[in-house]
């Protein structure tokens, strides 16, 4: 089941989502308008090793925008922080988003119940497009969940991505063992 925009607003008055800084205009009938901040990375190498820590070089997006290029992953960062401690958030682009050929996540676009932080980017495009800062980017939607929690994600001792950071962050598949 999906969250209303009304459920939405309960569940922000009961401290089970967070969303900051929060904007009653970006709240849809069924999601929550998501907007780009204002730093994207790009890996510093060419190849990229899934066991070892691949570095990233940041990259400002000022006032006049920065040209997303074709055939390059930029991670990007939501200006939101949000937690979410009773649903499970899907983060999907919006369409005028796709309209311009970009595509705002490879393949994580769920996040888990306990998961607080702003949301890393997994940014693409198929033509060169200008971006800005604080532009609508993608779309919050929250599920409800059936049961009780054993595992909340900000919680768990191997959580990847719990340090709270306002730039995107990096690919930690190097803390896994295999």
């Amino acid at each position: 089941m999906i969250l209303t925009d009304k459920a939405i607003l309960e569940a922000i008055q009961q401290k089970q989502i967070v969303i900051e800084p929060f904007d009653i205009k970006s709240l849809g009938s069924n999601s929550y308008d998501v907007h780009l901040g204002k730093y994207l990375a790009v890996y510093e190498d060419e190849i990229l090793d899934a066991k070892k820590h691949n570095k990233i070089k940041e990259i400002i997006i000022g006032d006049e925008g920065f040209v997303l290029m074709p055939g390059t992953l930029y991670l990007g960062v939501t200006e939101e922080y949000t937690e979410t401690h009773n649903s499970v958030p899907f983060l999907e682009g919006k369409s005028s988003v796709g309209r311009l050929g970009i595509d705002i996540h490879a393949t994580a676009g769920k996040g888990d119940v306990g998961f607080c932080n702003a949301w890393t980017l997994e940014i693409s495009c198929v033509h060169p497009v200008r971006v800005y800062a604080g532009m609508p980017i993608g779309q919050l939607i929250y599920f409800k969940i059936d049961g009780e929690v054993q595992n909340m994600y900000h919680s768990k001792p191997n959580a990847k991505y719990n340090q709270r950071s306002l730039k995107p962050v990096e690919s930690m598949m190097w803390k896994n063992i295999f």
